[in-house]
């Protein structure tokens, strides 16, 4: 069965608080972080981009797989925003773990979800035997205008997924998506910053894909949210996630490891990776992990995972999800703005 063979994550250190942010802006912090539940997200510095994080989330990743480079026939790098409009990032991150030359590579856009589609793609071409194993990574350095909604929010970080059927450390059950075209969520070419659909975002677009791919993938693996111990969902802010678990009938407990917004942001194609590999950190051989992503434009991709016995040695191998989460350093929001780019010259 085809599965994950190693995983590896990367937040950067820098972190904003809501309330520097709202200080800036004469916003209310407490009912801003109430209403989010979000605290403080993390901040890209001058030196990272979507590249560097998808570079140190996939060597963590290799670390974990403990298989040879050259192996790899396929890098998937799901992003909106990578650093080049005509350059790919799959390609340096190929260089960068010896993966090259005897590979296909290309970059992935669709919002928030591009790194697990990532995901189907390498499944695909692992099952049918093109390849042996495939690298699958989302990662943003997201961005949200001066004084918008989306600046409490928008955030850094990634993780990467080594797809194979060698050697896995937990199998992919099963995959589904749900795909619409709904605008909620776009920015067209030489815009800095995104425009949003405000409360459009909510039930037409969010709600209605998480929620529908999470009932076709019920209904298809004939299961029910009792039979998982783990569920993680996208996380634009901690109200929607914690509101689509609630809603799909799964349990705190079984939800609040993949919760990673409050202290992060939202790492839009990181967010869903990231909050799996935090679940893979911890959770014990034989537990069952249920995953739907989601971007805006609009679509979900659902997967259901069973953990292996292979994982307990192996995910010594690297940083732990939560390890780097808890390295960091906090900078104001002129620091902030410095490293964000929000200065013009």
């Amino acid at each position: 069965m085809v599965g994950i063979v190693g995983y590896g994550a990367h937040v950067p250190s820098y972190r904003i608080k809501v309330e520097e942010i709202a200080k800036v802006w004469g916003d209310d912090p407490v009912a801003l972080s109430n209403g989010l539940v979000v605290n403080e997200k993390s901040v890209p510095s001058a030196d990272e981009d979507t590249a560097t994080i998808a570079v140190t989330a996939a060597r963590y990743a290799l670390a974990r797989a403990q298989i040879d480079p050259s192996k790899i026939g396929a890098v998937y790098v799901g992003s909106e925003s990578h650093p080049y409009a005509v350059k790919p990032t799959a390609s340096i991150v190929a260089e960068a773990v010896c993966a090259t030359p005897k590979l296909t590579a290309a970059d992935l856009e669709f919002a928030c979800k591009a790194g697990t589609a990532g995901i189907q793609m390498n499944m695909g071409l692992v099952e049918s035997g093109m390849i042996e194993y495939g690298l699958a990574i989302g990662a943003d350095t997201s961005q949200g205008a001066p004084g918008d909604a989306l600046e409490y929010t928008a955030s850094a970080g990634g993780a990467a997924y080594v797809i194979g059927k060698d050697n896995t450390i937990a199998d992919i059950d099963h995959t589904c998506s749900f795909t619409t075209d709904t605008p909620d969520f776009y920015r067209r070419e030489g815009q800095d910053y995104p425009s949003h659909g405000g409360r459009f975002t909510g039930e037409p677009a969010y709600f209605k894909h998480v929620l529908s791919a999470a009932k076709m993938l019920f209904d298809e693996t004939d299961s029910k949210p009792e039979d998982y111990d783990y569920a993680c969902f996208h996380q634009p802010n901690g109200k929607f996630y914690l509101r689509a678990g609630k809603k799909l009938g799964f349990t705190s407990e079984q939800i609040k490891q993949g919760l990673l917004t409050p202290n992060i942001g939202n790492t839009y194609s990181g967010a869903v990776p990231l909050a799996l590999s935090n679940i893979l950190d911890v959770a014990n051989p034989g537990d069952k992990i249920f995953v739907i992503s989601y971007g805006s434009g609009a679509g979900s991709d659902g997967f259901t995972i069973t953990v292996k016995d292979e994982i307990v040695e192996r995910r010594e191998l690297a940083p732990k999800t939560q390890e780097i989460i808890d390295d960091k350093t906090y900078v104001d929001y002129a620091v902030y703005a410095k490293f964000k780019g929000k200065i013009k010259m």
